[in-house]
């Protein structure tokens, strides 16, 4: 079956950076457009960045993350990537991995879109 591991999170402080990874396993990686979510407590789970199947050439950012946070795929390797810098106090959450269960066509922003998730990785930014 699908499994989604993530690793890289931890606590930094503000204007720091992080990789995040989401190793992925039980199917073909390259066919499936993927996405990484965040969700804060008390708040719901958010769309962070997403990528399309195969080179991953359609990207999507939130407009809170544009311009510090970048997704990418390594397709021989089976995992996701999601690079942050400048990171702020308002990037805390726990970051999830998530992916599709078909194909489709560029990139997913909804979490309704995806009904496989990893178990999540905290990430805490300090002022």
């Amino acid at each position: 079956q699908v499994q989604l591991v993530e690793s890289g999170g931890g606590l930094v402080q503000a204007g720091g950076s992080l990789r995040l990874s989401c190793a992925a396993s039980g199917r073909t990686f390259s066919n499936y457009p993927m996405a990484w979510f965040r969700q804060a407590p008390g708040k719901e789970r958010d769309i962070v960045a997403a990528i399309s199947k195969n080179v991953g050439d359609n990207t999507y950012y939130a407009t809170s993350v544009k311009g510090r946070f970048t997704i990418s795929r390594d397709n021989a390797e089976s995992t996701l990537y999601l690079q942050m810098n400048s990171l702020k106090p308002e990037d805390t959450a726990v970051y999830y991995c998530a992916t599709r269960d078909y194909s489709g066509i560029g990139y997913y922003t909804r979490t309704r879109d995806y009904p496989y998730w990893g178990q999540g990785t905290q990430v805490t930014v300090s002022s």
